[in-house]
């Protein structure tokens, strides 16, 4: 018991890395994105949509949930009674693993259609930290790969 603390300390510390995913809010700059010019471009919302934005799985919530389960597992009982329960364990905590890392990626976003003063529509997808209503003068700031909506 006292040889697999460590393991199950590094899968566990492996698990929480795997779901720290970097917030695409449009309050947020990345450092490489700091003293780089962006074009600006004003204009009013015309909608607002609620959005789930999802972050690919890793996978390594399945398989720190799966390590984990199956060391678990192990633990219990002695001979095939052992490697029975730690597979049961494996299986189980990999599709435990598996939803952790899914629920972690997910998080709440706005499609925001804005119209040009141009007369142009453009539709932008951010995470909701930030308030936007239809009649809102807003900007959009783009850097030719990413674009932007704030007020």
């Amino acid at each position: 018991m006292k040889k697999s603390l460590p393991l199950v300390a590094i899968l566990a510390a492996g698990l929480l890395a795997g779901c720290a995913t970097p917030p695409q809010s449009g309050s947020v700059y990345r450092s490489y994105q700091a003293q780089s010019e962006q074009v600006v471009r004003m204009g009013v919302v015309e909608s607002v949509r609620n959005v789930t934005i999802v972050n690919p799985e890793s996978g390594v919530g399945t398989m720190g949930g799966a390590a984990l389960g199956g060391l678990a597992g192990s633990q219990i009982g002695s001979g095939n009674g052992s490697a029975a329960v730690g597979i049961v364990g494996a299986i189980a905590g990999g599709l435990i693993g598996n939803r952790v890392e899914a629920n972690a990626n997910n998080r709440p976003g706005f499609e925001i259609t804005v119209k040009l003063d141009n007369g142009e529509l453009r539709a932008i997808t951010q995470s909701a930290d930030e308030l936007f209503r239809p009649g809102e003068r807003v900007r959009l700031l783009s850097n030719g790969y990413q674009t932007r909506v704030t007020h």
